[in-house]
């Protein structure tokens, strides 16, 4: 093997500098919130520069957002959100893929126009409204679900890498009398879990960071998911109802981590999710994003 040179020593010095300041960057907004959200009240609320370590461990506004009822339901309508939705989120894109991905299908290309088309312009909000409403769905939380059961975008990754399997199996499999269900979910699609898992990842982050949707077609309180809770929290500053028991002096302060406790508690869920999933990201989306 040959030496590196000088030159490249440099870059390759400037170059892992960079990646680690752009980690650090990246990292520490997330670190100073959880150091803040476990430090002491009235010592957070008068950083203004960098904290490394939590300063008087403090619990009280973890204890104080978990008693709040509405972090529990929020939790409890997102959770439902994220499962039902990325499970017909999946369903729905994978026979829309598979269907668009058959050689045999008529008008296969004129439907994939109509599809991209959708990328670059859409009704608008007040005609997605009006179709919510005519079909029942204005205030439940199947709103937020079912107007965006398919994602133009997700479907032609999964489309293009099923494209990729060898259109053989398929021929073989329906010579011993598979129907196209069987040849969908018994063999197109355990070999494209990398892409699944991709899929999963996209909808389902996509379903947790959701709230515009929720702010449009809810009303009912009891429907709200945790991030239409966590934008009240954040921007209302709706933190009063939680600390009743909270003396006067001490509910600036406490307020102020309450904020950032919530943040912590609506992010750590989906945290835990992605180390589940990486080892299929790049796969996924490579082999749906280059056809062959």
């Amino acid at each position: 093997m040959n030496r590196p040179t000088i030159g490249e020593r440099i870059f390759d010095f400037f170059n892992s500098l960079f990646m680690i300041l752009l980690c650090l960057a990246t990292l520490y907004p997330f670190l100073y919130v959880l150091i803040a959200s476990l430090s002491d009240p009235a010592w957070a609320v008068q950083q203004r520069g960098l904290i490394w370590f939590p300063h008087g461990f403090n619990l009280d506004a973890y204890k104080l957002v978990f008693d709040n009822p509405m972090i529990k339901t929020g939790y409890m309508n997102t959770l439902f959100i994220v499962v039902v939705g990325t499970a017909i989120n999946v369903f729905m894109t994978a026979l829309g893929a598979y269907g668009l991905s058959r050689q045999n299908v008529m008008w296969k290309n004129p439907i994939m126009f109509f599809i991209v088309f959708t990328m670059f312009f859409s009704g608008g909000l007040i005609p997605t409204y009006l179709l919510v409403t005519n079909l029942g769905m204005l205030d439940t939380l199947w709103a937020l679900i079912i107007p965006g059961a398919v994602s133009a975008f997700n479907l032609i990754i999964m489309r293009t890498s099923f494209q990729g399997i060898p259109i053989s199996l398929e021929e073989s499999a329906k010579l011993d009398g598979a129907n196209d269900f069987t040849v969908l979910f018994r063999i197109i699609l355990p070999l494209s879990m990398p892409v699944v898992a991709v899929m999963i990842l996209f909808y389902g982050v996509g379903h947790w960071n959701s709230w515009f949707s929720a702010m449009i077609y809810l009303r009912n309180r009891e429907l709200f998911p945790l991030q239409l809770v966590l934008r009240e929290i954040l921007i209302t500053n709706s933190t009063d109802s939680m600390m009743t028991s909270v003396g006067a002096a001490d509910k600036m302060p406490i307020g102020e981590t309450i904020k950032y406790a919530t943040i912590i508690v609506a992010t750590i869920p989906i945290l835990l999710l992605y180390p589940f999933l990486q080892k299929y990201f790049v796969k996924g989306v490579m082999i749906g994003a280059i056809k062959e």
